[in-house]
């Protein structure tokens, strides 16, 4: 008959070869980021129930002893391929630059208006006056039945107004103008041309059509400008020319 009896002392227990085996251990690997390059491994360790025989927790025991001998290879961590950079392109020097708008919400008008007070002028000292303009301490030119203003210093400048929202957008397109010669190095600029059209004016309540102006402005190096004065014996020609003028008329 056999001893279906369980083993009860620990030597009945070493005779039968029954053992308590220990619990397997599992190596859970959770990654925690650090940084956004860096990234830290650790290890956590989660006991499993199931028994083991002497066999696999000596085969275990080896594979540790292996795994500490070898040390682990340092990750090198690989550098980020640069981006491409694309060449830049040089700025081409110019004579002249412009400012084009289309369908400023100003009066056509006072558009006009500004460009004839704009023209002929550095950028620097339009932006200057312009800024006066809106501070009512100048006043913009204009023809019709339109009252006088004072000029700086309490003198008289004929009829004028302040047009305000129209100067605060022409000083917008001068210094775009201004920023347009400096890239295209176009030293001392001066304003050569300033047009203002009237633009397609949308409908609004009651069937009255909104303000709507396109302005252009250019400018060009103050030397190609205002060409050289004429030379001597061209001096001279133009002197004889008019003495003669003048002496058919006396006769």
């Amino acid at each position: 008959m056999a001893n279906t009896e369980k083993p009860t002392t620990i030597a009945e227990k070493k005779r039968a070869g029954v053992t308590k085996a220990p619990k397997e251990k599992i190596q859970k690997i959770t990654k925690t980021k650090v940084s956004d390059e860096k990234v830290v491994k650790t290890e956590k360790i989660v006991e499993d129930t199931q028994p083991q025989t002497d066999e696999q927790t000596k085969a275990e025991e080896k594979q540790k002893e292996e795994t500490k001998e070898t040390p682990k290879e340092e990750t090198k961590e690989t550098p980020k391929e640069d981006k491409k950079k694309l060449p830049q392109k040089k700025a081409v020097k110019k004579d002249d630059v412009a400012v084009n708008a289309k369908g400023l919400h100003i009066s056509t008008k006072y558009a006009i208006e500004l460009c004839k007070f704009v023209k002929g002028k550095k950028i620097d000292r339009a932006i200057e006056d312009l800024e006066l303009v809106i501070v009512k301490k100048k006043s913009v030119p204009m023809k019709g039945e339109i009252p006088h203003r004072k000029g700086p210093g309490g003198r008289g400048s004929g009829s004028g107004r302040y047009p305000k929202k129209a100067s605060e957008s022409f000083i917008m397109l001068l210094k775009s103008l201004r920023a347009n010669a400096n890239n295209h190095e176009v030293d001392d600029p001066v304003i050569t041309e300033a047009v203002a059209n009237i633009a397609q004016r949308p409908f609004a309540r009651g069937g009255r059509r909104r303000k709507r102006t396109h302005v252009t402005i250019k400018a060009r190096e103050r030397r190609s400008a205002y060409p050289k004065l004429l030379s001597k014996g061209a001096k001279k020609i133009v002197k004889k020319t008019k003495n003669k003028i003048e002496g058919r008329l006396r006769q």
